[in-house]
């Protein structure tokens, strides 16, 4: 299983905007992620109800995680994503 440890580097957390993006570059990855914080159960990365009810604030360390063969660009990517705390979907997702 490959895994990502990051950040999250939106001020006001994966909430709402941030979330949206967030779910919406899961999906495009095309490989089964899960996001998780640093101390709890993992939660489909590409389920928008689901990554609203992690309560990730800015500054908590998710993990982003998959068992799929080819994950590793889509974790670097998404973590680049938390990490950075985009505005909006860089067209390399």
């Amino acid at each position: 299983m490959a895994e990502r440890r990051v950040n999250v580097g939106w001020a006001e957390g994966l909430h709402a905007r941030p979330a949206s993006i967030f779910v919406r570059a899961a999906t495009a990855s095309g490989v089964p992620v899960t996001i998780s914080k640093a101390d709890g159960d993992p939660v489909n990365a590409a389920s928008i109800l689901a990554v609203l009810g992690l309560g990730a604030h800015g500054g908590d360390e998710i993990v982003l995680a998959s068992e799929a063969d080819d994950s590793e660009v889509a974790l670097d990517r998404l973590a680049k994503l938390v990490a950075e705390g985009l505005d909006e979907l860089p067209e390399t997702v």
